[in-house]
């Protein structure tokens, strides 16, 4: 068994990995940024180092960084995580060569099924059908118009090297096909370091089901079971659960045996998850994700299984602790993602502190965060909140017990995705389960939406004795001083992350349009592009501009027709909430 495990990301999922390390008596090392210096993995983790930068490529993705922390470490583990290093090959090959455990997958399966024109290429091979599309990757728009014409429209641009939504664009028509590719490459770029793409069909109602499977370095490969993450907006889950609702039994058996043959096709070991898409009693190979998805937690509920101790038990080079007749699935868990987002204006991104957070409890809830009161979602990093789950004897039962844990949930600060999530689980289409991965977007009315942001607070009482963080070398220690009246502590290098004075917190920004014409950043971001200039006219409704934050792209449109007047940003401009981007008279 591994000893020291460095946790190579940040947020709820580094939290959850730590947890389990406790629990197996084993050393946890944290990495941060400087806007991280604080955050709640670092406050957990028996050690902690620094990376330096601000963004994700300055610091989560500086692999020489990395490195040097598992040198000084002295880690011989390194869990990824989900999102970051998780699917990168080149990573997990320096990471092996230096004699340390990679808790994933080999760097050979990475590259066959993490590259999502192999991997079709690979479930094909296996005797898996997947989805109509293209087996190599988009050289320029005329293959987007070529492969539309020839299959129909709608159809997907998708990152060849990516997942989870980010650095898809459905693409509707020969016109938009440009800007699509443009966008999607982009944020592929952003997310994951490559911006390759490849084509597929866009079907019309699918649902979205993926089978967790599992595999050792002794033969052995089982399927726990599917999870059903047809919930979603911007092509991003909001709700997941377990078992997928409807699915005879044949149908589930099918899935699960096609997935691991899949993963076997590939010489896969440890924890995977092969996406599918399903309709008309059809499916069809999706994807696989060659790491711990997001949702693992449902599947935990129901199978009562360690996902995470199965990692490092596998990563240990020992056999996996059951086998396919030892898997009982029972019950039914929902898992809901509480996102820093104002469902109530388009779900745009919304970066801010949580001035209050309290959890949910009773029977059969769980939560995993990666933020405690007081902490900041930073517009740099995943809008993830934290996750709220729930298990019940029955699907309709767990359904109400997660009604009744949103209820509970009370978040200030910031909007957050729990008004669309209640509108999710109370609709009559969700609890009969005929919805589809467009039914949220298409078929539901989120028009009365109203954003769930509470009152911001006052600033706490300081103690006289505070507690500081002192990094020396990198590393991260603790310890009490005394500050004057009005302080607060932070890291004791006296930058951005040093003591304080204590001040209110500024609201947060929930529109980008005023009814007035003009249009203002609703969060912190960074200006991607500008499709208006000054004399223009533009109708109500229409894009004007494109902002980035927290590695998304959302569209600002205008609220009023009328003349461009002014237009106070250019690409690549950083921007604060609340900023006056441009004015429509």
């Amino acid at each position: 068994m591994l000893h020291k495990i460095l946790i190579a990301n940040r947020g709820e999922i580094a939290v959850r990995v730590m947890r389990t390390c406790r629990e197996l008596g084993i050393t946890t090392v944290a990495v941060y940024s400087e806007l991280d210096r604080e955050a709640l993995h670092v406050r957990y983790a028996d050690e902690a180092y620094a990376l330096g930068g601000l963004t994700a490529a300055e610091s989560y993705l500086n692999t020489e960084a990395i490195l040097d922390v598992i040198a000084r470490s002295g880690a011989d583990g390194v869990h990824p995580g989900y999102g970051f290093y998780a699917e990168n090959a080149d990573f997990a090959r320096e990471i092996t060569a230096r004699g340390v455990a990679w808790i994933g997958p080999p760097p050979e399966a990475i590259d066959m099924m993490g590259d999502k024109i192999s991997a079709r290429q690979a479930a094909a091979r296996g005797g898996v059908a997947s989805v109509p599309g293209t087996l190599e990757q988009i050289r320029s728009v005329d293959d987007v118009i070529a492969f539309g014409e020839e299959v129909g429209w709608p159809v997907a641009i998708k990152a060849a090297f990516g997942g989870g939504g980010k650095g898809m664009k459905v693409v509707h028509d020969a016109e938009s096909a440009q800007s699509a590719l443009d966008s999607a490459t982009r944020e592929a770029q952003a997310f994951f370091g490559r911006s390759e793409a490849y084509l597929e069909k866009y079907l019309t109602r699918p649902r979205h089901i993926e089978v967790q499977i599992f595999a050792d370095t002794h033969g052995n490969a089982v399927w726990l079971g599917e999870r059903d993450c047809s919930v979603q907006r911007r092509h991003q889950k909001l709700v997941e659960e377990s078992p997928a609702p409807g699915l005879t039994e044949e149908i589930r058996r099918a899935m699960g045996e096609s997935a691991v043959q899949v993963a076997q096709s590939t010489g896969y070991v440890n924890a995977g998850t092969v996406e599918m898409l399903y309709q008309d009693d059809e499916f069809f190979f999706l994807e696989m994700n060659t790491r711990l998805q997001v949702e693992h937690c449902v599947t935990e509920m129901v199978t009562q299984l360690d996902l995470v101790a199965e990692q490092i038990r596998v990563a240990s080079g020992e056999p996996l602790s059951f086998t396919q007749d030892d898997i009982v699935r029972r019950g039914h868990s929902i898992e809901v993602r509480i996102n820093a987002e104002n469902s109530a204006k388009g779900f745009l991104p919304s970066p801010g502190t949580l001035t209050a957070l309290a959890i949910p409890s009773g029977p059969g809830v769980r939560w995993d965060g990666g933020y405690e009161e007081g902490d900041t979602i930073s517009q740099y990093y995943d809008n993830l909140v934290g996750k709220l789950v729930v298990w019940a004897p029955d699907r309709d039962r767990a359904r109400h017990r997660m009604l009744r844990a949103m209820r509970e949930l009370h978040v200030e600060g910031i909007h957050t995705t729990v008004p669309a999530a209640e509108l999710v689980l109370a609709h009559p289409d969700f609890a009969a389960g005929t919805h589809s991965t467009r039914w949220l977007e298409e078929e539901v009315d989120l028009s009365g939406l109203v954003s769930d942001i509470g009152a911001k607070g006052t600033a706490p009482e300081v103690p006289t004795a505070q507690t500081l963080t002192v990094e020396v070398n990198g590393r991260k220690f603790e310890v009490t001083a005394l500050l004057p009246e009005g302080f607060v502590g932070g890291t004791a290098n006296g930058g951005a992350g040093g003591a304080r004075k204590v001040s209110k917190p500024k609201s947060a920004a929930s529109s980008g349009a005023g009814g007035d014409g003009t249009i203002t950043a609703p969060m912190q971001g960074t200006i991607v592009k500008v499709t208006v200039a000054v004399g223009d006219t533009v109708e109500v409704g229409q894009s004007v501009l494109v902002l980035e934050a927290m590695k998304m792209e959302n569209h600002l449109n205008a609220e009023q027709g009328g003349t461009v007047k002014d237009v106070r940003v250019s690409a690549g401009e950083t921007v604060s909430a609340g900023d006056i981007l441009i004015v429509i008279e």
